[in-house]
């Protein structure tokens, strides 16, 4: 959503007949055309160590009426990157923001670089997304390529 071009190009795909689906922050808010957007909060794990990246960071990860504005408008879920406990803390005390968005619109998935951290998350996030009444998604190019660029 942050590329200039991005509601026109969306728009070129669903006239070619291309299925559209966006992954999104919910930060940024264009008229897009798609047909999912997945939209992925950056929850606390996600702040930058360095002194000037993470105080524009924390200014501007958290954008409710962005998200909002997105649900309303299009079929969407909504997308957390889990990397410890405290994580799916946070994501409880998010939630009650959005009535709108139900449990089952909720996917977690593991904060992982390659398939040894990913063994090893998959576990007790799975068992956590299932009691919350939450999905569950891998991170598949994990899964298949390891900790490769371009995959």
């Amino acid at each position: 959503m942050l590329v200039p071009d991005i509601a026109e190009l969306s728009r070129r795909c669903r006239q070619l007949g291309r299925v559209v689906t966006i992954e999104t922050a919910g930060t940024v808010d264009q008229p897009v055309e798609c047909d999912l957007m997945a939209i992925s909060p950056k929850l606390s794990n996600s702040t930058p160590a360095d002194a000037v990246w993470s105080v524009r960071h924390e200014k501007t990860r958290h954008q409710p009426e962005v998200i909002q504005q997105l649900w309303a408008r299009y079929h969407s879920i909504l997308k957390f990157v889990i990397d410890s406990p405290a994580d799916l803390e946070e994501v409880e005390r998010y939630l009650p923001a959005f009535p709108e968005i139900t449990p089952e619109d909720v996917w977690l998935m593991p904060q992982a670089r390659d398939r040894e951290q990913l063994n090893e998350k998959t576990g007790w996030i799975r068992e956590a997304a299932e009691a919350c009444g939450y999905r569950f998604s891998s991170r598949l190019h994990i899964e298949l390529f390891g900790d490769r660029r371009g995959t």
